[in-house]
């Protein structure tokens, strides 16, 4: 073992200071006014819907799209 025993000095200064951080509060929730991105389609959704494969990509373009503009602005 090191002179430094088993945690070297910044995991030391870390340990010590600890409970002096004061970060986010995850109880406090952020006040929302936009409404969820909906997609929506000519025909209504059945069960039996065979155009399932059209729905989904649909669904994975437009999520691709949003991202796009989250990420190039």
């Amino acid at each position: 073992m090191s002179e430094e025993g088993f945690f070297p000095n910044i995991y030391r200064r870390f340990l010590e200071r600890r409970n002096e951080g004061h970060g986010h509060d995850f109880e406090e929730v952020p006040i929302i006014s936009e409404v969820p991105p909906t997609v929506t389609f000519k025909e209504k959704l059945r069960w039996w819907s065979f155009d399932r494969w059209k729905r989904r990509q649909k669904i994975r373009a437009e999520r691709d799209r949003r991202l796009q503009e989250i990420l190039h602005p």
